[in-house]
């Protein structure tokens, strides 16, 4: 078996291998750039609706007649016949020579992308913002201890001590977060706070 050949077969395994890991989303084909009015050698995918024995495209005619075209074009935009939009990788292989005897395609299929990435968006969009801060976590009682015992110290307090109106706002504000509806919540609010239950709804109103 020629070199040639070998590297061909070696690359043919490659492109079955790659296309049947993305099925109906990525078509690889091998080129046999040795022969471009049969060139393609291999695909898998065939989102193009080209089939083995076809001829090379104008990227591999290229190849063929420049040295120096360039290894590896990656990320290219492309479009299949049927107007979809794709996304090209084409990688020349050549051989100890130096001259190029094959190339490996990949065409995405970027339409499907596409598509879900508007949905994505549709569906991560959001309206106006709510009226207030909300936390989607469960309360507790241990919480609104700490809650409680945090906010007095901010003010050079214990809880028992604060004055009124302090006490009157801290009311407010764990019954807009939802702490007091908690299970037990006014009477442990009434013993952190060194109050009533009649102070607690006063507070409220």
């Amino acid at each position: 078996m020629t070199e040639d050949e070998l590297l061909l077969r070696e690359a043919e395994k490659i492109a079955h291998a790659v296309g049947r890991m993305f099925p109906g989303l990525c078509e690889v084909v091998l080129h046999d750039l040795r022969d471009p009015a049969q060139a393609v050698r291999a695909i898998e995918g065939g989102l193009s609706g080209r089939a083995v024995g076809d001829p090379a495209t104008e990227l591999g005619l290229a190849r063929i007649a420049d040295p120096e075209f360039p290894d590896v074009l990656q990320n290219y935009p492309n479009r299949f016949p049927d107007g979809r939009p794709a996304k090209s990788t084409s990688i020349g292989i050549r051989n100890s020579g130096g001259e190029y005897v094959a190339a490996l395609c990949l065409n995405l299929d970027v339409s499907l992308l596409g598509s879900a990435a508007r949905a994505l968006t549709r569906l991560s969009r959001t309206d106006e913002p709510a009226p207030l801060t909300e936390s989607l976590r469960a309360r507790t009682g241990d919480e609104l201890r700490a809650l409680v015992e945090d906010y007095a110290t901010e003010r050079g307090h214990t809880p028992h001590s604060l004055p009124a109106a302090a006490k009157k706002e801290l009311v407010r504000s764990l019954k807009a977060r939802g702490f007091l509806e908690l299970k037990n919540a006014v009477p442990s609010l009434t013993e952190l706070l060194g109050i009533s239950r009649a102070s607690v709804y006063n507070y409220l109103r």
